[in-house]
């Protein structure tokens, strides 16, 4: 009985110590793939926080350099100082590699087709440039691979990584209370045909200039946005301080506009006109020279004559208050340049297929694309 007790438990023992081998061949066996499975996460990881500050490095490049698109008043664009601002802006990101390089050919500047924005993004060589593209890579080409930790146990030694981000220049679409406005209009068939960094003088009496001093047809006034009775020292207060919540209230109140928060550039409406220009509003024009405001522009003229006459606003653009000259209703006159601006508190139209109706020359805020 003893003897059948001791032979059970060396039987015990013997098969706890192949119990134990086993593991430790199995152990042994697996280490390997654990191994690899661990240089994996752990470069996969550092992969992905690489790629993260590259894109976070684009996207900041892409919407500081779209903001230099803005064209001057002759509607010319600088590319260079575009350029400059993409690099400059990954450089401020990336600083811990101070020799990042940014190529040329990763920098596209163009105007994106509004077709395509939603689809197959595509960026034009024609037009009023409005997009940035800008890709960031550290590769073979430029910047070098990123070098991974474990992974060169398996023979990979780097990794190529590419960011890409796209930025648009959005146009503006509403005006909100504070907007700049100068509250005059401009016939649409003379704007239309008017070119950028070119001017128009409005004058007192009615009559209007071009860039060379030809009167052209039409007739212009003073344009009441807000009540149909604004005095001269609203004209004032709006010259100087921009649209006010209390020219909306009137103006939706009068049924004019379909609300009383704002002013959609795609809506239009009518508005009383005055005719001639106040000398009372001298020195607001005069504050106002050499600054961007925005102009309605006006369709066919309805109603009787003097105070009675409506203009149909049909949108809105940019100008620029060039200078004023005040003697007299034949020799007074405000002059304006067509021009463009940027305005961070202006709304856009954020329907990117959308590119009329909008107000002419006005860009706003950019927006990330893709």
């Amino acid at each position: 009985m003893m003897r059948s007790l001791l032979t059970a438990k060396s039987s015990t023992r013997t098969q706890r110590a192949k119990r134990r081998g086993t593991i430790a061949v199995l152990t042994a066996m697996l280490m390997v793939p654990c191994c690899a499975m661990l240089a994996f996460a752990l470069d996969y990881g550092y992969l992905l926080k690489t790629r993260a500050k590259l894109q976070r490095a684009a996207d900041a490049a892409a919407l500081a350099a779209v903001r230099d698109l803005v064209p001057a008043s002759d509607g010319t664009q600088d590319l260079v100082t575009a350029r400059a601002t993409v690099r400059k802006y990954a450089a401020l990101n990336l600083s811990s590699d101070p020799n990042f390089t940014v190529l040329d050919a990763d920098i596209e500047i163009g105007r994106y087709d509004p077709t395509t924005v939603y689809s197959n993004f595509t960026i034009l060589n024609s037009g009023t440039f409005d997009t940035v593209r800008v890709r960031l890579r550290r590769d073979t080409q430029v910047n070098s691979p990123v070098s991974l930790f474990f992974a060169p146990v398996l023979g990979i030694n780097d990794c190529n990584v590419t960011v890409t981000a796209t930025a648009v220049l959005q146009k503006a679409s509403i005006l909100e209370p504070g907007a700049g406005i100068l509250p005059f209009s401009i016939p649409v068939n003379v704007w239309t045909a008017t070119n950028p960094g070119d001017t128009l003088s409005v004058y007192g009496d009615g009559k209007l200039e071009d860039n060379f001093g030809f009167t052209l047809p039409g007739n212009w006034g003073t344009l009441d946005i807000g009540s149909s009775n604004n005095s001269t020292s609203d004209l004032r207060d709006q010259i100087l301080n921009g649209l006010r919540q209390k020219d909306l209230d009137a103006l939706y109140a009068a049924n004019r506009i379909p609300t009383d928060t704002h002013i959609d550039s795609t809506q239009d409406f009518y508005a009383n006109a005055d005719p001639g220009l106040s000398s009372g509003m001298k020195s607001a024009v005069q504050a106002v020279h050499g600054t961007t405001k925005l102009i309605p522009i006006y369709d066919p003229v309805t109603g009787g004559g003097g105070n009675n006459v409506e203009f149909h606003v049909v949108g809105w653009a940019v100008c620029e208050v060039v200078d004023s000259h005040w003697g007299g209703a034949k020799n007074t006159y405000v002059r304006v340049k067509k021009s463009f601006t940027y305005d961070g508190f202006l709304k856009p139209q954020t329907d990117l297929s959308i590119t009329t109706a909008l107000i002419d020359g006005a860009f706003t805020y950019p927006v990330l694309a893709e």
